[in-house]
């Protein structure tokens, strides 16, 4: 079935808030409003104020009061509009939800998700359009996830909301309106897996989320001039399943990462530094990284596509590593 990326995502909170009576959606704007990008339209109606509650303009107060929900036994799921504002609640999310397991001596689980949106694309300008992944995937304590496609929008709600652990669900904002094969409301995503969303043989490129479709893309192209680029989909970046892309550089020989955060000590870094840790000996170029310019994110559309990482640089990158 195709739909919408914003339609499946709001399909997986209505089957969360079918399946477990202990799931209830809070945030900002979620109920009357029907949530900042309209995921949540019509969910306060069918299901209530208990369960799709409206919060003060107060990311900590929210994400903290989630936590306390989760370890009471319900299963919290907090929606933080862009990922810029999340940091108003990092304290809550490092030092509590990451953390409680561990220094309860395993007491306490924390079954809370949180859902925000990222990235650039849509002219919202710096201090609503950058890509903090990296910030949370650096966290000991929490599981980070990305869904690039309709189909994981769709299956990695249910499976996230069965750790007993906190995650982090990232939603590239620029996808929102896109269109993709939905799965059935039974089909879930293996959120321990990263996915091979395009085979090949001649060079490795790894992305996520809204990136993927930049690598997809680029990959289309290089294959018109006989260059055959396996893409990999992350899916989720804490942890990071490294096994799957060694046994794809293994085979390529070749690598090149694409991230729409920042280069510098990013997921880009992350995935480059792991490779060269178990696949050194399998490399036969040095390993490239297409990432966002090192500025905040511009509001004007030219300068905001121009420092994004595009499927051109892709080609370029990958030409560069195989040539």
């Amino acid at each position: 079935m195709t739909t919408t990326y914003r339609q499946a995502l709001t399909d997986a909170l209505r089957e969360a808030l079918d399946r477990d009576e202990r799931v209830f959606l809070m945030g900002e704007d979620v109920g009357a409003y029907g949530g900042c990008f309209g995921v949540s339209r019509g969910l306060l109606d069918d299901y209530g104020p208990r369960r799709i509650r409206d919060t003060p303009l107060s990311e900590s107060a929210f994400v903290g009061a989630g936590i306390g929900a989760a370890i009471a036994g319900r299963r919290p799921i907090v929606e933080i509009m862009t990922g810029n504002f999340s940091l108003l609640a990092l304290d809550q999310i490092l030092n509590n939800a990451a953390t409680l397991r561990h220094m309860s001596g395993g007491q306490l689980d924390v079954p809370l998700v949180i859902r925000m949106a990222t990235g650039a694309g849509r002219q919202l300008a710096a201090q609503h359009s950058h890509s903090l992944e990296s910030f949370y995937a650096h966290l000991p304590g929490l599981r980070v996830l990305s869904a690039a496609t309709v189909a994981d929008a769709r299956g990695m709600l249910w499976p996230a909301l069965q750790d007993p652990d906190p995650v982090v669900i990232f939603e590239p904002i620029a996808l929102y309106n896109s269109s993709g094969e939905s799965r059935g409301p039974d089909t879930v995503t293996d959120i321990d897996t990263a996915e091979v969303a395009r085979p090949g043989n001649d060079a490795t490129v790894v992305a996520y989320g809204g990136t993927l479709h930049t690598a997809l893309a680029a990959a289309e192209q290089l294959a018109e001039t006989g260059v055959d680029a396996e893409v990999i989909d992350l899916r989720t970046l804490r942890p990071l399943d490294t096994a799957t892309i060694v046994e794809s550089v293994s085979r390529t020989h070749r690598l090149v990462t694409v991230d729409e955060g920042w280069g510098r000590v990013g997921i880009a870094a992350e995935i480059a530094a792991a490779t060269a840790e178990h696949a050194y000996y399998d490399l036969d170029a040095p390993i490239r990284r297409v990432c966002t310019a090192e500025v905040p994110i511009p509001y004007a559309r030219q300068l905001e596509e121009a420092a994004l990482p595009s499927a051109g640089a892709v080609v370029v990158a990958v030409q560069e590593v195989v040539s």
